[in-house]
C-alpha cells in the first residue's frame, strides 16, 4: 500500500478521475473562464509593455506648471494669501 503514493503521478491521476466524475458538467464553463482570464492577463501584460514606452517618451517632454489660489480662500481674506499652517 505504501508504494501507491511513492510518486506524484498516482495522485495526479486520482485527482483527474475525481474531477471527471464530480465536475464534468462544469468543465466547459471552467475552461471558458480560464481562457478569458488568460486573454485578460495577456492584454494587461501588453498594455504594461506599451505603458513603459509612453512613459519614456513623456519624460523627455518638459512639463510647465502654474500655481493658482483657490477662489474661496481669496474671497475670505480680501485677496490675500493664507499663511501656511503647521497642522495638516
Amino acid at each position: 500500500m505504501g508504494r501507491l503514493f511513492d510518486g506524484p503521478w498516482p495522485i495526479v491521476i486520482i485527482i483527474i478521475v475525481a474531477l471527471l466524475l464530480f465536475a464534468a458538467p462544469k468543465l466547459p464553463q471552467m475552461a471558458r473562464s480560464l481562457g478569458q482570464s488568460m486573454r485578460i492577463m495577456k492584454s494587461e501584460v501588453n498594455q504594461m509593455k506599451g505603458d513603459g514606452k509612453s512613459k519614456a517618451e513623456a519624460a523627455e517632454e518638459p512639463v510647465e506648471g502654474k500655481v493658482v489660489q483657490h477662489p474661496e480662500s481669496a474671497s475670505d481674506n480680501g485677496g490675500k494669501q493664507n499663511p501656511p499652517s503647521g497642522n495638516a
